[in-house]
Formats: structure tokens, sequence, C-alpha cells
């Protein structure tokens, strides 16, 4: 958790303080992308974003685009290269280069940084702050809430920014985990077998009744349930409907930008041009138009219809056939819960992205009080974006304080 307080000093030199509650800052870039930090990505819009206005969002993003973010880790001596989807990764593929370079660059700038002061309460002292902390309490002409949401609450974001904003006059969005690995009910025998294997899905998000969103993308199946980014990106949309009261479902595509007529048509087709190929390899070999599933998968949709799939295609009546291509293409996910924020990348919900400035990222309800990153009700999907909406958030409140002390 940091708290960035901007305060006036006789040494303009060191008007920012940056109060970190843990002893060691950095742990969430530490832990990010598998240790390597997913710095941005090289095509970010409003789209990639869920929660507040989308109006907003772009906006803000506006503040500081992926390009300057580029050039600006260039700058720190921390080249970006692209790998799939667009990720933007450091040339070594370090993130403590990542973080030792935002470190340096906070010691340039000639920022205070004070790791191991948590900050208890934040109050209103006349036209300014009294910060509470660990090692006693400072006043502040202005601050920054920059103290992340509540996912991997052991590097420090444990919620407290939320209560901070709160007691300040804003209101908060009921926060959710997000990009978080899904549980499956302890009935379901049909996920358990499939640990460990990937592959290419898609996912339908129904609420109450009706398709919200469908996404694509790698699904991984574990021994609890589903993770892969296909399933973290899905989470916050079954969470979040949960959490409003409303009945939430998912249902599995294993053929992604397939429709039941497609995936008919195809068996039809390899019945009648392969008649002797069984029923388990006809699914496993795919076309030239999509791939074939995993082996173990098709094996696990042909027992739940409870079909041979030694089982000649030619020998498969037309109402099996059409069973087992609606257990393909729309599978319903028995999905239960998620494993929670210690393991959510990010926190859906939060500070109402309509209380403040976005030009500025200074609060509508309580002047002085500047939001960033996490503590806002945005969060992004996987693959570098919720990275780049903590540098452009940032770039726009750095902005708005050094308007507003003339800097």
């Amino acid at each position: 958790m940091a708290t960035a307080v901007f305060t006036r000093r006789s040494n303009p030199a060191r008007h920012v303080v940056v109060l970190e509650g843990a002893r060691q800052p950095g742990a969430k870039i530490l832990v990010s992308g598998g240790t390597r930090c997913n710095v941005t990505n090289v095509a970010v819009s409003e789209r990639d974003f869920w929660g507040g206005p989308r109006t907003i969002v772009r906006r803000v993003l506006r503040a500081f685009t992926v390009d300057e973010t580029i050039g600006f880790f260039r700058e720190l001596a921390v080249p970006l290269h692209e790998e799939p989807d667009g990720k933007l990764f450091p040339a070594s593929n370090r993130s403590r280069d990542v973080l030792g370079a935002l470190l340096r660059e906070v010691n340039a700038c000639g920022a205070a940084l004070f790791a191991g002061h948590r900050v208890h309460s934040i109050e209103r002292a006349g036209s300014g702050f009294a910060i509470s902390t660990s090692h006693g309490t400072t006043a502040a002409s202005r601050v920054v809430l920059a103290t992340g949401g509540q996912s991997l609450p052991k590097s420090g974001s444990d919620g407290a920014g939320y209560g901070f904003a709160e007691r300040l006059g804003h209101s908060l969005v009921a926060t959710t985990p997000g990009l978080v690995p899904l549980t499956m009910s302890d009935d379901s025998r049909f996920h358990a077998p499939l640990s460990g294997v990937s592959h290419a899905a898609e996912i339908a998000v129904r609420v109450d009744g009706r398709v919200a969103i469908r996404l694509s993308g790698s699904l991984l199946w574990t021994h609890f349930g589903i993770s892969g980014p296909l399933a973290l990106d899905a989470s916050r949309h079954w969470l979040r409907a949960r959490t409003e009261g409303r009945i939430a479902e998912m249902f599995l595509n294993a053929y992604p930008r397939w429709t039941f007529d497609d995936l008919d048509r195809h068996l039809t087709a390899v019945s009648r041009t392969r008649p002797r190929t069984s029923i388990e390899s006809a699914l496993a070999a795919g076309s030239r138009e999509v791939r074939g599933l995993p082996a173990s998968l098709a094996r696990a949709v042909l027992d739940g219809v409870r079909l041979d799939g030694d089982t000649q295609m030619s020998q498969l009546p037309r109402e099996a056939r059409r069973l087992l291509v609606r257990a393909t293409i729309e599978h319903p996910l028995p999905v239960s819960g998620s494993r929670g924020y210690n393991y959510a990348e990010v926190t859906a919900g939060g500070v109402a992205l309509t209380e403040i400035d976005p030009s500025t990222m200074e609060s509508r309800v309580c002047p002085g009080l500047y939001l960033v990153g996490e503590v806002l009700d945005v969060d992004g999907r996987i693959g570098g974006f919720n990275f780049q909406w903590a540098w452009s958030s940032a770039r726009a409140a750095a902005r708005g304080l050094s308007r507003s002390a003339g800097l």
C-alpha cells in the first residue's frame, strides 16, 4: 500500500513524500506476469476495461498513452519487447528491473520514499490533511491515494484505501475479486480428469438468462475448476452479477467462434466422407477452420452424454449427434465461486469513477485528494491493461498536482 503525500516544504525538490506500508515496496510488480511484469499492451483502449463510464476511462488513458509508456521505460533503461496478444514485457524478462528503475526515478526526482510507514487514517485538517501513520502523524496540503485494491493482500493491498476514501466523502461500488481462477462445485466430475489441460475456448456469461458477454482465449483446467486467461477475464462478470443478486451462469464453447450449426455440419460431413472415423477422433481432429479438441476433453464430453468414443461416425444417430454438438458448443460450467482475493490479480469495484475529475484525478467531493489506479472502479482484462491504467491515471494526477501547486 502506497499513499503519496504532497506537502509544501521549503525545498521545492522535496514536495513529494511517498508513504509505503510494506517494508519492501513494489511487491505486486515483482510477482506480476509470472515475475516478468507485463508492463502494458501495444493496443489499449477504453474497451479493454470494465467498471466506471468508458468515456472517463478514455480521457484518463489519453493522459499517458502506450507510446509514452514505452518511451518512459526506455528512458529508464528498461526497453520493452512484444509477445503474443500484444503483451509488452521488459527485454530482460525481469520484473525486478521494472521496480528498480521506478525506485531510482523516485530518488532522482527528489521525492522521499518512506517504506514501512503504514497509514492508519487520513482526516481533513483545515484546508489540508492530517495523516496518522505507524511512525506518527504528518500534515499534507494534498494527498494521492495509490493504495491498490484488495487483490493479493499479502503484497499490502488490503483494501484500506477504500476506507480512507469513504471517510473523506466518497461512495464505493461494491468490490469483488477480478482476474481470478474460478472453482467448480464439488459434485462436478467433469473438470478433475482434465487438470493441467489447456486449450482455446470461448465462454459465454449469462446473467438472468441472457448472454451478457462472450469471451475467447486460452482456458486451463485445474483440480479446483478453471483458470488461464479466458477464465480470469470471465471471472469478474460472473462474480459481479452474483454480488448484485442476479442469476449468473457460464457456458463453454470448446470450438471458439463456431456455432451449433457449424459443428453440426462439420460432424455430418465427417460421417459422410470418413464414415469409419470414431466419434472421439472426429472431435479431436478438427478441421482447417478450427483446431480439434484435446483427446481428454473429447472423452470428457462424450462421457457426459454417455456416448462411446469408439463408435464410428456412420453409426451416430442424428439426435445423438445433435446432443453431442450441444454438449460441446454450450457446455454448462458449474461454477461455485472463486479462489478469492489471495489469488486475484485485480479488484473490480471501488471508488466511483464519476466522483473524480478525469483531467487531474482530483476528487470532486474532497478537494486536495487525488485517486489513482486500482482503488477506483476500473478493472482491465488480462494482458498489461491494468498496469497501463496505473501509469495513465498516475500521470494525470501528477499533472493536476503540478498545476495546483504552480510547479
